[in-house]
């Protein structure tokens, strides 16, 4: 896709299109996540992107509502949900009557209640008025799609899906030799941003180190692979099992993710069951499933209604509950490789897949073409 840039410093897309079929942006900035599933979902449209840049918020926000007004879109596609590009939208929506496209994977009101009550309490009033005001929703799962409908948004529809990688050859045999794991291990393994979380004391890999730690195994592998301010706590919890039975490589290249997702057995999915974990699909969801990895999850619905014999559903409602570590250590003294072998072939033999890509992407398109076509009435 063509790309505007807040900084003017971009393809001169004015000159060469004049007036934009679709603009999209993500508010978490051009290089997340979050714009490579937009690029990826809206790729057979031909849309634009603006490179939103979520360290200049403000800036950005102004270059933002300057170029709809002198493009004048057909339609504006968000990913995200991040107040300097809705509050853009909302007063596009107002100013230009530009109909926009909200796309999100996260219930915004529980999210931020997580901070505050009055964060919470704000970020609701805000979630709503986003869905009243929109053309369309696109849910990264149906559960947020029920939400944004009663919330008012006219439109809906699910699109799960991210790009995903595939393991190089050889890639379990290279990244297990280079961690040290022997060759009969299993390997439970996480990939994700470690974030301590203070007031309960966890982040991603918490559980896995505490469960490991209590465990009679020896052939058992925690690999938690990633970083940020929870790496240093995971290594003091792991103890004398640092670099042993509980190996952290830290972060990885993007490319290098699906290899070291080959080297792992079985993958933890730690979401909470409650109004944020119980609307996601982790990003993590599609990577394990494309590298067919059994999943260790709590009770939360993606686990029943995506479930074709390859998840364990644990109970607790938080991943760092008793009743959670106590079942996750039980999974791991009975663990066996022909359980194993025989959820990695349910994963292969699924009927379905949520996250394919053709499949998506004609949902999507078929989508934004009717809103156009409203539109245009």
């Amino acid at each position: 896709m063509a790309t505007a840039s807040a900084d003017g410093d971009g393809p001169d897309v004015h000159a060469r299109d004049g007036a934009a079929r679709i603009l999209c942006f993500a508010t978490q900035g051009e290089q997340h996540l979050d714009a490579e599933r937009l690029r990826y979902l809206l790729e057979p449209l031909g849309a634009e992107s603006f490179a939103f840049d979520r360290a200049r918020r403000l800036r950005s926000a102004v270059g933002l509502f300057r170029e709809v007004r002198a493009r004048r879109p057909r339609l504006i596609v968000m990913e995200g949900t991040g107040l300097a590009g809705g509050l853009t939208l909302l007063a596009l929506s107002f100013a230009s009557r530009v109909p926009f496209v909200l796309s999100s994977g996260d219930a915004v009101g529980p999210y931020l209640a997580l901070r505050s009550p009055l964060a919470g309490l704000v970020g609701a009033v805000y979630e709503r008025l986003l869905c009243r005001r929109c053309a369309g929703y696109i849910g990264w799962t149906p559960y947020l799609v029920g939400r944004a409908l009663t919330f008012g948004a006219p439109h809906a529809m699910t699109a799960p899906g991210w790009p995903r990688e595939q393991a190089a050859s050889g890639a379990r045999e290279a990244i297990r030799a280079r961690l040290g794991i022997p060759e009969d291990a299993l390997v439970v393994g996480i990939v994700g941003s470690l974030n301590w979380r203070v007031r309960v004391g966890y982040s991603y890999g918490a559980e896995l180190v505490r469960a490991v730690r209590r465990t009679q195994r020896t052939d058992i592998v925690a690999c938690i692979v990633g970083d940020g301010p929870g790496s240093e706590r995971l290594r003091e919890m792991a103890g004398p099992e640092l670099g042993a039975r509980i190996l952290m490589p830290g972060r990885v290249a993007p490319s290098e993710v699906a290899d070291y997702l080959a080297a792992f057995d079985v993958a933890s999915l730690p979401q909470s069951v409650d109004g944020v974990g119980s609307f996601r699909y982790s990003t993590k969801l599609s990577e394990y499933l494309a590298s067919e990895l059994p999943i260790v999850t709590g009770r939360i619905p993606a686990a029943y209604d995506l479930d074709s014999g390859y998840f364990w559903r644990l109970p607790g409602r938080y991943p760092w509950s008793p009743d959670y570590e106590d079942a996750l250590v039980a999974l791991l003294e009975s663990l066996s490789p022909e359980e194993i072998r025989r959820r990695r072939e349910a994963i292969h033999d699924a009927s379905s897949d949520p996250f394919d890509r053709a499949a998506q992407q004609r949902r999507v398109s078929e989508f934004l073409s009717d809103i156009l076509a409203d539109a245009d009435r």
